[in-house]
C-alpha cells in the first residue's frame, strides 16, 4: 500500500521515556559479540506491519551496519525520490534476495556493496534479528554487522552511493537510537484502519538537517533496542 500522508504530521501518541536507555558499555565490540553469541530471552516489539496483505511475500535482507568509532553509530541511507517503493525514506542498505544468494547474510552484504559501495570483507557479521514483514510484502531479515573505520575515515566512511537508489549516506549515533526517550509512537488512519508506527527524528549537529526515521527502519531499530536492553 502506498501512503500519500506525510508521517511527520501523523498524530503523536507519545514517547517512551519510561524505558531505560541501553548502557553504552554494551556498545563495545566485545559486548556486542557476546550478546549475539549468548542472546537473552526477549521479544521484538513489531514483527508484522498491520497493513500487510501480500499473498506472495518476497524474501529480503538489510544490513544494520554499526560503525565502531569512539562513539559508535548506525549507517543509514536516504532513498532516491523516484523509486516505486519506499521513495525518499530512510533505510538500511538492503533489498530482495536473489536466486544466487546462498542465505540472508549474503543478500545483505551484496545489497550493501551495490547500494553504498561497502566491501563485504569490511563487515564483521554478528548475527541476525527476527524477520520483519513490511506492508509492501517483504519479509526482511536484519543482519547486524560491525564496521571498523580505516585510515582516512575519521569523519565518515569512504563509500560510493548508487545514484539510482541512494540519495545520501549518513550516520546516526547508536546512543541516540538506543534511547527510548527519542522513540516516538505515532498513528494515522488509512481506509478506516488505525495504523501505528515508530519514528525517531534525528537532526545532524553538523548540517542541522533533520532525518525522519520511521516505519520499517524505526521498527527494526526498536527491535534492536529490545535485544540489547534485555
Amino acid at each position: 500500500m502506498a501512503f500519500t500522508i506525510d508521517p511527520r504530521v501523523a498524530e503523536l501518541l507519545g514517547h517512551d521515556a519510561h524505558l531505560p536507555a541501553v548502557d553504552p558499555q554494551r556498545f563495545t565490540r566485545a559486548a556486542l559479540a557476546q550478546r549475539f553469541q549468548q542472546p537473552p530471552i526477549w521479544h521484538p516489539d513489531v514483527e508484522v506491519e498491520k497493513w500487510y496483505r501480500s499473498p506472495n511475500p518476497v524474501a529480503a535482507s538489510v544490513l544494520v551496519p554499526l560503525v565502531m568509532r569512539d562513539e559508535p553509530s548506525v549507517l543509514l541511507t536516504q532513498r532516491t525520490p523516484h523509486l516505486k517503493k519506499h521513495a525518499g525514506q530512510i533505510s538500511f542498505p538492503g533489498g530482495r534476495s536473489e536466486p544466487t544468494d546462498p542465505d540472508a547474510v549474503s543478500t545483505a552484504l551484496r545489497e550493501a556493496q551495490e547500494e553504498v559501495g561497502l566491501d563485504p570483507a569490511r563487515v564483521d557479521v554478528l548475527g541476525t534479528l527476527p524477520t520483519y514483514t513490511t506492508g509492501t510484502g517483504f519479509v526482511v531479515t536484519p543482519v547486524v554487522g560491525l564496521i571498523a573505520p580505516q585510515s582516512g575515515e575519521t569523519d565518515r566512511l569512504i563509500l560510493q552511493a548508487d545514484p539510482s537508489e541512494v540519495d545520501e549516506i549518513f550516520e546516526v549515533p547508536l546512543r541516540f537510537l538506543m534511547d527510548p526517550r527519542y522513540h516516538e509512537r505515532r498513528a494515522f488512519d488509512v481506509a478506516g484502519s488505525r495504523l501505528e508506527f515508530f519514528s525517531m527524528p534525528w537532526t545532524s549537529h553538523v548540517t542541522d538537517k533533520e532525518y525522519f526515521i520511521w516505519g520499517a527502519t524505526a521498527a527494526m531499530l526498536r527491535n534492536l533496542y529490545r535485544f540489547l536492553s534485555a
